[in-house]
């Protein structure tokens, strides 16, 4: 059995409980943390708070070298972790299509994810999002000005009259500091403000923490502010429904007259 967990977003407690029981009865444990990270807890925080030993893998461990998680699963309950919910990466699907290929019984766990918090934390409705795109940082797709990608996500959204997710970039462990690097609110708004700059945005930074902000402005405004430790994602917001405007001015400080020509 290859059991998947999401563990949610923040810490060792964000996990379900559901999660937590299959995670605790596992004869194995796997982990990536590459896709996306527990900002408020390492490896070692989770081993000593649900009492297992954790194998973290990197890219390369799980999408080139699975065998042996693959081999495991063939005659003990193995679980696989991830941040967020289990599921959003195309890496877990490709690693649980390997597992079903070998008669491995596979089973997901959900847990929260980054665009279901933002939703909720922003008060837009989830219903009304459009397609979801990763703004990179400017070395990482090695062109001049923002990525087609990102520019035609947001625009057919707003053509839709949709809300866009701009997942920040993360690199782990970068090869040129051998740290993990994460894009901030700041520095996504000032790359979206070279073709955005009187777009409004909504700033959501450690969603699933005990302290998380959410907050409003144009590109122009957002790339002058701090918002403090990662990870940080920026909303796009589409043709607002009244509430979802009352929302956005209560709890993210928007303006509203801005709100109406976004």
């Amino acid at each position: 059995m290859l059991t998947f967990i999401g563990l949610g977003l923040y810490d060792e407690q964000s996990i379900t409980v559901e999660g937590r029981d299959a995670l605790r009865n596992a004869d194995r444990a796997y982990a990536e943390f590459y896709t996306s990270k527990l900002l408020g807890a390492t490896a070692a925080d989770l081993e000593s708070a649900h009492d297992v030993d954790i194998e973290v893998r990197d890219r390369a461990g799980v999408e080139q070298r699975p065998d042996d998680i693959l081999e495991a699963a063939t005659s003990e309950d193995v679980v696989f972790l991830t941040a967020g919910d289990t599921m959003i990466s195309t890496t877990h699907v490709d690693l649980r299509l390997r597992a079903r290929d070998r008669g491995i019984e596979t089973r997901v766990i959900h847990g929260v994810t980054a665009q279901t918090a933002a939703s909720s934390l922003t008060g837009l409705q989830n219903y009304r999002f459009g397609k979801a795109t990763t703004l990179p940082f400017p070395y990482a797709h090695g062109a001049d000005g923002l990525p087609a990608s990102v520019t035609d996500t947001i625009d057919a959204n707003r053509e839709d009259g949709l809300h866009t997710v701009v997942y920040l970039d993360i690199k782990v462990d970068h090869e040129l500091t051998d740290e993990d690097e994460y894009m901030t609110a700041d520095v996504g708004a000032e790359l979206l403000a070279e073709e955005y700059p009187d777009l409004v945005g909504v700033v959501v930074a450690r969603a699933g923490s005990p302290d998380p902000l959410v907050a409003a402005g144009t590109m122009s405004e957002l790339a002058e502010r701090e918002f403090g430790d990662p990870l940080h994602l920026l909303v796009v917001p589409g043709e607002c429904h009244p509430l979802e405007a009352d929302a956005l001015v209560e709890l993210a400080g928007a303006d509203r007259d801005a709100l109406e020509t976004n």
